[in-house]
């Protein structure tokens, strides 16, 4: 199955290549990956990258990002690698609309109680957007390797402020199968900063999960926390 990946990954960005694709590369360093309010982490800090490619002005994507993982001692696995392909596409200059595929996999990672291997699965994504707004319906066929679908609707928004800053303020709902029972609404506030040809964010997420919903440790954490991140985009322009 990796070897099927790897070769999907290679076929993809030969066709990339055959297409005058622009290539960029982002770098991120973070405090804490956090996924839909959930610390993927265990609340340390994370090195992610991308990799991406954009058909010209096509509107067409294909990309791959990585990030290490934390998700505690049962799960050997450090590693959390996602391909995944979008196309976006202009109404009229305020309003435009995108669709996308992520695939989620976990290479090398098992689950050492059940010794099964950690299922990778794909999720489908929808949105809008209106000036600043963004709205994005999500749907994940076997979430998290169960079998077990799922749902997630977004919200976005993102003023610019004077002297490079930004604030974008975020609400998201888990629902659906996978969630059947402790359905649940994350959050989050982002205070940005452009510096250079970096990018600085400050972040305050969570969610509204109490009782035995509610984890406090560390591994999965789902509790109001702050994070900062660092990051720039590869090649550098003038």
């Amino acid at each position: 199955m990796r070897l099927k990946r790897t070769t999907l990954l290679v076929a993809l960005l030969g066709v990339a290549g055959a297409a005058q694709a622009q290539v960029s590369s982002t770098v991120t360093g973070v405090t804490d990956y956090d996924f839909r309010g959930v610390s993927l982490s265990a609340k340390n800090p994370a090195l992610q990258a991308s990799l991406d490619y954009a058909f010209g002005e096509t509107g067409f994507s294909l990309g791959a990002w990585a990030s290490n993982i934390d998700y505690g001692n049962d799960v050997d696995g450090t590693l959390e690698l996602d391909l995944y392909a979008g196309y976006e596409a202009s109404i009229n200059d305020d309003l435009s609309w995108n669709a996308g595929l992520v695939w989620y996999t976990y290479p090398g990672s098992d689950n050492t109680a059940t010794k099964s291997k950690i299922g990778s699965y794909p999720e489908l994504s929808v949105g809008l957007g209106w000036k600043g707004l963004g709205v994005k319906q999500w749907y994940a066929i076997d979430y998290g390797g169960s079998s077990n679908d799922a749902l997630y609707t977004e919200v976005n928004y993102t003023f610019a402020l004077p002297q490079n800053f930004s604030i974008t303020l975020h609400a998201g709902y888990n629902y659906g199968d996978a969630f059947d029972g402790f359905e649940y609404l994350d959050y989050g506030a982002t205070v940005g900063l452009d510096v250079g040809k970096f990018s600085l964010a400050l972040k305050f997420t969570g969610t509204d999960n109490s009782g035995a919903d509610k984890v406090t440790d560390d591994v999965f954490n789902n509790e109001g926390r702050v994070l900062f991140s660092v990051s720039t985009t590869f090649p550098w322009g003038e």
